[in-house]
Order: structure tokens, then sequence, then C-alpha cells
């Protein structure tokens, strides 16, 4: 059996057991602060490696998560809506919640004793969000403020996206614009000439391959964290460059 069929039967399987990973079902308590600066510049970049957030369609309504919700990268991409917890704050928006995506990682930091500084260690539920997402929900002087929030399913416009860096051995995928999950489980890559190879995750929505696939059009299978796969066949043309996107026609719903 192929590495594609093998791909596919696993995720029918998962499919059934995983789809409730991000319904939104329900609302968990934590926290929320904000960081870039008004015009969100200062969260370009960041831990799932997107890069301009602007260009990549992503925007400012955006959050960096901390250790407990990240898991090590494979949250890169998942979208979430928080309200502040108005009951338990003087500093909330009442009556108002904004749709995050996450984009970056909230490292643990020191804290005094009696210090509310440590809201990204392990095991807080924190969201580090780009200031004008934080300012739909809190007011500017709170700073940081108790949340409820809950995973929903990412809408995008438009396909998936990948983006190829690397050099001759070495494909670095990028996988963007990722709706339903919006987080990725698995991404196999397939030139002209080749069968289907695996990718490894090398950090955030990066993923690696390291075969010779120069000169060859390229197709990719993508399985999302909710188990749905899709095949993208010959999304990059013979004739692709390293640091060229290449938009699909296909996305998960």
């Amino acid at each position: 059996m192929g590495v594609l069929a093998l791909l596919l039967l696993s995720s029918s399987f998962l499919l059934a057991g995983v789809a409730a990973d991000f319904a939104a079902t329900g609302w968990t308590s934590g926290s929320a602060t904000f960081y870039g600066g008004s015009d969100a510049s200062g969260t370009m970049g960041g831990a799932c490696g997107y890069g301009n957030l602007y260009s990549t369609g992503y925007g400012t309504d955006t959050a960096a998560l901390s250790t407990a919700l990240f898991n090590d990268g494979a949250a890169c991409g998942q979208c979430y809506r928080i309200k502040c917890d108005y009951q338990n704050s003087r500093w909330c928006l009442q009556g108002t919640s904004v749709t995050i995506t996450a984009t970056n990682f909230c490292p643990p930091n020191y804290a005094l004793p009696n210090d509310d500084g440590g809201w990204c260690n392990p095991p807080r539920q924190h969201f580090d969000m780009a200031q004008p997402a934080w300012e739909k929900i809190g007011i500017y002087r709170g700073g940081i403020v108790p949340v409820l929030f809950q995973r929903v399913p990412c809408e995008k416009q438009g396909g998936v996206r990948f983006t190829i860096n690397g050099r001759d051995y070495f494909e670095l995928v990028m996988v963007t614009n990722v709706g339903g999950s919006g987080s990725i489980r698995c991404v196999s890559i397939k030139g002209s000439k080749t069968g289907w190879m695996v990718m490894s995750r090398n950090w955030g929505a990066n993923w690696q391959s390291n075969g010779y696939l120069n000169g060859q059009s390229l197709s990719f299978t993508v399985t999302t964290t909710d188990g749905r796969t899709l095949v993208f066949n010959d999304v990059a043309p013979a004739n692709w460059a390293f640091g060229q996107t290449f938009t699909s026609r296909r996305q998960f719903s």
C-alpha cells in the first residue's frame, strides 16, 4: 500500500474521533495580554514562521500562545474565539468577542513572587494577542484580562498556499491559509518523477523534505489535526523556484 493510501486510510479512522478537537463547544477560562504595538508591526515573523502576517493573509487578529496551548508548534494556524470575562474584570468590553489565529509562541517568562508577569508559564492557558485584536475585547489600561475562549473552525478565503524555500536536496515548505482545523498533522510531497514522500515538521508551519525535486512539478497531501486530508496535485509547475509561493484551488471547509 502506498504512502498516500496509508494517509487516507489513517485519516478516515481519525476523523470521527478528532473532529471535536476544534468544535465550538463550551468555553474555557484563560487570560490575555497584548504585544506588537497599535499597528501590530511587532507581531510579524514569529515561531510559526508565517513571516509578514499581512501578505500571508493573517492580518492583525492573531496571537502568540503560551506553552500549554502551543504544543511545540502543532497549534500553528488554529483559530480561537475569545471574549473578556467581564464578571471577573473591570477592564473588559462587554458583549464583544474576536476570533484570532495562532501565529506565534509566548515563551515562559520569569515572575517574582506575587507578580502576575508569568502569564505564559505552564500550565497557564494564555493568549498574547496583537494589540488591535486585544482592544476589541479589553480596555488598554487593563494590560491583562481574564478571558473565556473556545477553539473554532478557521474560515479562509482562497486556497491553501505553499511557499517553497530551501536549496537543492532540502525543501522547506511553509503551508499557510489553511481552513477548517487550521493546524496540520502531516504533509507529504511528490515530484512528477517520484512517489509520495512524508515530510517532517521542521518548525512551526514549515515542513521539510530531503529529496532532489528540482525541475519537477510538485504535488502535496495535507492532513489537518481533525483528520481531514486533501490532495493538491501539481500545485507548483516544473519551473518552480525556491522562494516562490503557489496558491492551490482547494481548501478545507
